[in-house]
């Protein structure tokens, strides 16, 4: 792992579509775990380009809110900021909008992982 900095961010915008809402409620809405999922790959985005040719960050802990709904067809944008850095553990804070203000807050930390020993 090349050296990261704390401070280093990132912001993603995403768009509902059907496969990512809730099944089980009768308005579509983004579902959140594809929220989850979109925070992670914010956050990881902010870490490839300093990660050595075998490495790779992985989703360790998430700890965020789903306060407000966003409908199909709707964009919200995750924001990511870099906060912590332990060794191989990274944490960030996120916060994620739509048009109508916050849908989630929190935090999600990542582990450097070499993927050449998956096996």
């Amino acid at each position: 792992m090349r050296e990261l900095t704390i401070g280093l961010e990132n912001t993603e915008t995403y768009t509902v579509e059907g496969g990512g809402t809730a099944p089980h409620l009768s308005v579509p809405v983004l579902a959140t775990p594809t929220m989850i999922g979109m925070i992670e790959h914010c956050c990881m985005m902010i870490t490839q380009p300093f990660m050595d040719e075998q490495e790779v960050t992985v989703g360790a802990h998430v700890c965020v809110s789903h306060q407000a709904p966003t409908y199909v067809g709707e964009t919200y944008t995750v924001r990511a900021v870099l906060t912590e850095i332990n060794g191989r553990r990274l944490t960030f804070e996120i916060e994620a909008v739509n048009e109508r203000g916050p849908i989630s807050r929190g935090t999600h930390q990542r582990g450097v992982v070499d993927f050449s020993k998956f096996g």
